[in-house]
């Protein structure tokens, strides 16, 4: 039922300053012409050295940073106050559910379920994907025996941290009415750009069924042998139905429009190619990890001043125009229309192609000043990015 919003936030805040009763608070998604200091924040209690405090985890969409916090510390009406558009608070005796609607209204929720409160200070780190998950066993990162291979752990967090960054961008972009609410009627449309071996593709499909999101993914990458493996892999699932391969070139692809566009490790100017099409097909959502980017590096012949103090070193030329090419990408997706940002989406002793491009469709148009810096850029550098002649901005 619609209540008003600030006996809703007292409400809430009441049985937050309970923590004797409290199990733990949920802040996720966005209020309408609002902004958030994270994309999610989680509290619980915990009890610390016979003392009860609460735990705040606050993820940013790149990492997670917790701290401990006594009531006196924690001002939760100002923090339920400040823009989140969901707020979930679960205690002993049932939960309060608020969902602030676009018009401001505070749509209220409540059980009578009792709940189990945990008081451990040290949780193990909760797994999105089980080891033993026959997906994880068939495209060979764990053993027949479900236990995750030492030569593939690495690909393992990479596809972990992945999801943990892919969940709360897509339930923000929903509760922002950016994505429809997706149904078993009308699923949420996914398609991974150069899929490979499709750890993500599969990962992807597998976690987001597991939590109650219906899902329709197809995976594209240019070589027949990778279409025929992963097909293989989805039939042996029984998933063929709502996961499907198809070896065609990422640029001349016959798939239809997705909501979400993933990307993982596209290969230089393949990476344009898969922001490209995601551009121009309408896109809500990419998530894009760039890889070995060459195009702009052979076009650094010509340094302006002082930079050549930077270019006359191999390595830092190399690193710097990674660093104008994704910087690049990132302002010609905000002039697309897009909210774009560049993260970090795994530590670097992982991987070092660590970097990712996350980018909502808002459909806001770039300001005067936005056009003008990369207009700027480009001349003072005499580059061309490949990504701008790939896309059409409306």
């Amino acid at each position: 039922m619609a209540t008003d919003l600030a006996a809703a936030f007292s409400q809430a805040a009441s049985l937050v300053n309970n923590p004797a009763n409290l199990v733990r608070v949920v802040l996720s998604g966005r209020r309408r012409n609002m902004q958030v200091a994270a994309v999610r924040i989680d509290i619980r209690p915990v009890l610390i050295k016979e003392t009860l405090l609460l735990q705040v985890a606050s993820n940013d969409g790149r990492q997670t940073t917790t701290k401990n916090l006594t009531i006196a510390e924690l001002n939760i009406l100002e923090l339920l106050e400040s823009g989140y558009a969901n707020i979930l608070v679960e205690h002993t005796t049932g939960s309060l559910s608020i969902r602030i609607t676009k018009k401001g209204e505070a749509l209220i929720h409540e059980d009578k379920t009792p709940r189990d409160q945990n008081l451990e200070h040290d949780r193990a780190k909760e797994r999105l994907l089980d080891p033993s998950d026959p997906y994880l066993i068939e495209v060979g990162i764990s053993d027949p025996k479900g236990v995750v291979k030492p030569t593939r752990a690495d690909k393992y967090r990479q596809v972990e941290e992945f999801l943990r960054l892919l969940v709360p961008t897509l339930n923000s972009a929903i509760s922002a009415g950016h994505i429809a609410q997706p149904t078993a009627q009308a699923p949420l449309t996914i398609a991974d750009l150069g899929c490979g071996n499709a750890y993500l593709t599969f990962a992807t499909h597998q976690y987001l069924t597991s939590i109650g999101i219906p899902v329709s993914v197809v995976g594209i990458d240019i070589r027949p042998e990778s279409l025929e493996r992963n097909s293989e892999i989805a039939a042996k699932l029984g998933i063929s139905k709502s996961i499907t391969f198809r070896a065609e070139a990422i640029d001349q692809t016959s798939v239809t429009p997705a909501e979400v566009v993933i990307a993982l490790h596209a290969c230089d100017t393949a990476t344009d190619d898969a922001i490209a099409w995601g551009v121009n097909n309408g896109a809500k959502l990419m998530l894009i990890a760039p890889c070995c980017q060459h195009d702009l590096q052979t076009q650094m012949n010509t340094s302006p001043e002082p930079w050549s103090l930077l270019t006359k070193h191999g390595l830092v030329k190399e690193r710097l125009g990674d660093l104008l090419t994704d910087a690049l990408r990132a302002q010609i997706l905000k002039m697309a229309g897009y909210r774009s940002e560049i993260i970090e989406f795994i530590g670097g002793e992982h991987t070092p192609r660590n970097i990712m491009i996350r980018a909502v469709k808002t459909g806001a148009k770039p300001d005067v000043n936005d056009v003008k810096q990369y207009e700027e850029l480009i001349k003072s550098w005499s580059l061309k990015p490949a990504l701008a002649d790939r896309i059409t901005i409306q």
